[in-house]
């Protein structure tokens, strides 16, 4: 069953939803806008808000469907979690319909993480984003810090429950850091509304 559930759960994955949405609106190749990226962003750019928010569900239940099957249908636990739950994140950034090659898998980690906990880790995920995209300029560091941040999270509210998660966020968190390695200047730098506001409050 493992087995099973992870491979489908890596074939759904690798399915390209917005490059897909993006000819389905009539806009060619997402890839070809913003920052080449097959995923939801370059269909806001190329499509309008309409077509990416069809972009981020599709991308988010791509990783709920086959790891809340796993969770809480099959009742697949333990360290047999870990590979279902990452199978989708790995097919969405290397997806063999692609060249082996995909997105940067956050949307389909805020999937994942609903298939696990239901509302409550995309909910508290989706605020720590929203907060370092905010601050931070770079993209990268802003999806690590607010990963990093999900992780004290998951382990301070789920550790003693399922240490098993613990593992996909390790994992989870390595794999964004590769997919978002050319995102990550150092040392990190603030937006410059931020900086502003602390010059003024010296």
């Amino acid at each position: 069953m493992v087995v099973w559930l992870t491979l489908a759960g890596f074939l759904l994955g690798s399915i390209p939803f917005s490059l897909l949405l993006g000819r389905l609106a009539r806009r060619g190749d997402i890839r070809h806008v913003g920052d080449g990226n097959p995923g939801a962003a370059n269909v806001l750019r190329a499509a309008g808000w309409g077509w990416a928010i069809v972009a981020l569900l599709l991308d988010g239940f791509k990783g709920a469907i086959p790891v809340g099957i796993a969770w809480y249908v099959a009742r697949i636990d333990g360290l047999s979690i870990v590979p279902v739950a990452l199978a989708p994140v790995l097919g969405h950034a290397f997806s063999p319909w692609l060249g082996w090659r995909g997105g940067k898998a956050v949307t389909v980690t805020f999937g994942i993480w609903t298939g696990l906990t239901l509302g409550v880790g995309p909910t508290v995920l989706g605020m720590l984003l929203g907060l370092a995209f905010g601050v931070l300029a770079s993209s990268g560091w802003a999806v690590m810090l607010s990963m990093l941040a999900f992780g004290v999270f998951i382990a301070r509210t789920y550790g003693h429950q399922f240490p098993e998660w613990i593992a996909v966020w390790i994992l989870n968190v390595l794999l964004l850091g590769w997919l978002h390695r050319r995102d990550l200047p150092w040392p990190p730098v603030l937006r410059t509304w931020t900086r502003r506001l602390g010059r003024s409050g010296s």
